[in-house]
């Protein structure tokens, strides 16, 4: 019998019902089995989080320093191990899946030092023989929702500094994703941290989700997923008092112009839009190239896509792993066929592929002809399909660019300092990327967006402190 990995509540491990967790790659084989938490087990979760927030917000900074440092030591030694694991259940390739768990050490480390160089202001008042002291401090109760498409990485990125700061955390990591999460739990947890500061509560987001929602124990929620959620997420908040903090959607373009490298623009427009299966928030579904080197672009990208090895994600010559799991294929399908009933042509996949083992595998789709009024070029599907949209220059690039309700992730591949620097300063979006993917961010940097695609302040680096702490000031009289 598969072992049931439990939710993890006040220090204890706990739970008895538990959901198969499958592999997207094969669909005989159970990852694992989960828990899933009940209502009460999430209140009881922020309950304890709430009862150990006086202790912990007071702790020693080596302590938390010595417990965080400790975490990232054994996800650099399990990276292997993490990796596969990450791969099996949600799909992304095995060096994909390493380079996350990597990535997730890398947080935790940087967090570790962080508690070390906690710091505040020291001003003198316009009062003569007054001081005043400026400094940070926790805010309570963390509640952390997190996504599928990143299992192991976005938990790290909010875990990380909500302790490093003071916190107590309720974490529920994604329904079809629950084991990259556990484990990074179960390491905290065997690292040193006192019972009730780390509460895993794993589930549907209708139980323990909204419970976290409805809880005014709950200081503040930092939440990544969709859309609708996220306005669920501020509504709920916003009724009680709370901070929260939301990473949304995308429809993120990279620009092409006549001046690009053909070789750089389209390896990275292929790794921007179809590598982790297109499935990331960052990805760049539309591509917006110029008039002169339009058709020699779409011919060689076409060529790409076609040749992107789709397959098993613990493959070694798999590019493209599956799917996550069925919804999220059909809707995929079904933009094809918007697609196409928009009038834009299917210039390369967008098939089915048939495997080895029985899985949910979909060749990337490359789309020609699109127009950016197009469902294809405003909404965001998360997989890999992506539309080619032909301007004339640099200036209806931009404009084509800057025109959508998202702001997270733009870039351009050109050969011009002009250009480029003209596209940093004007692109309507949290990250601009010059001749790199649109898709990959450092671990020790802000990451965010603006417009429709987040709320709040950014997460990463030492600008993690902005959400994770209040400010106080503090006046004092000499004498």
């Amino acid at each position: 019998m598969t072992e049931l990995h439990k939710n993890l509540i006040d220090g204890e491990w706990v739970g008895t019902d538990g959901v198969e967790n499958i592999n997207p790659s094969n669909l005989k084989e159970v990852v694992g089995v989960y828990a899933r938490a009940t209502v009460e087990d999430t209140q009881q979760a922020i309950a304890a989080a709430k009862a150990a927030f006086p202790a912990w917000s007071r702790s020693g900074i080596l302590e938390r320093h010595a417990i965080l440092r400790k975490a990232a030591d054994e996800i650099t030694a399990r990276k292997q191990e993490l990796g596969e694991l990450l791969s099996r259940e949600e799909g992304k390739t095995l060096p994909e899946g390493i380079g996350e768990v990597t990535r997730a050490a890398q947080i935790f480390d940087f967090f570790a030092g962080e508690v070390l160089r906690l710091a505040g202001e020291v001003l003198p008042s316009v009062r003569p023989g007054v001081g005043v002291e400026i400094t940070r401090e926790p805010l309570g109760v963390i509640g952390i929702i997190t996504p599928w498409n990143f299992p192991i990485a976005i938990p790290a990125w909010k875990i990380a500094p909500a302790l490093a700061y003071g916190n107590t955390v309720v974490v529920k990591p994604a329904d079809l994703v629950p084991g990259s999460t556990w484990a990074i739990v179960d390491i905290l947890v065997r690292a040193g941290l006192p019972k009730g500061v780390l509460n895993l509560v794993m589930g549907k987001g209708s139980v323990v989700g909204q419970t976290m929602l409805d809880s005014k124990d709950v200081a503040a929620i930092s939440f990544t997923g969709s859309v609708g959620t996220g306005k669920r997420v501020a509504a709920a908040s916003i009724e009680h008092g709370r901070k929260f903090q939301l990473e949304m959607g995308g429809k993120n373009p990279t620009i092409v112009l006549d001046d690009a490298d053909l070789r750089v623009a389209v390896e990275t427009v292929a790794q921007s839009a179809f590598f982790s299966t297109g499935q990331r928030c960052t990805a760049s579904s539309r591509v917006i190239v110029t008039e002169g080197i339009h058709d020699k672009f779409v011919e060689a990208l076409s060529e790409r896509t076609k040749n992107l090895r789709v397959g098993d994600a613990l493959a070694k010559d798999t590019e493209i792993g599956p799917v996550v799991d069925p919804s999220q294929l059909k809707q995929d399908m079904d933009y094809i066929e918007i697609g196409r009933g928009e009038g834009a042509e299917l210039r390369a996949g967008g098939n089915r592929v048939n495997a080895e083992t029985e899985g949910h595998f979909l060749q990337p789709a490359l789309f020609v002809g699109a127009t950016n009024q197009m469902r294809i070029a405003r909404e965001e599907i998360f997989g890999p399909v992506a539309a080619v949209i032909k301007v004339k220059d640099y200036e209806e690039a931009l404009a084509t660019a800057n025109d959508t309700e998202f702001g997270l992730s733009a870039g351009i591949v050109t050969t011009s300092l002009k250009y480029a620097t003209h596209f940093k300063r004007n692109a309507e979006a949290g990250m601009v990327m010059v001749n790199v993917p649109t898709a990959g961010v450092d671990f020790h940097v802000p990451f965010g967006g603006r417009k429709g695609s987040s709320y709040g302040p950014r997460e990463q680096g030492k600008y993690a402190a902005e959400f994770f702490t209040v400010v106080k000031t503090a006046y004092t009289a000499a004498g």
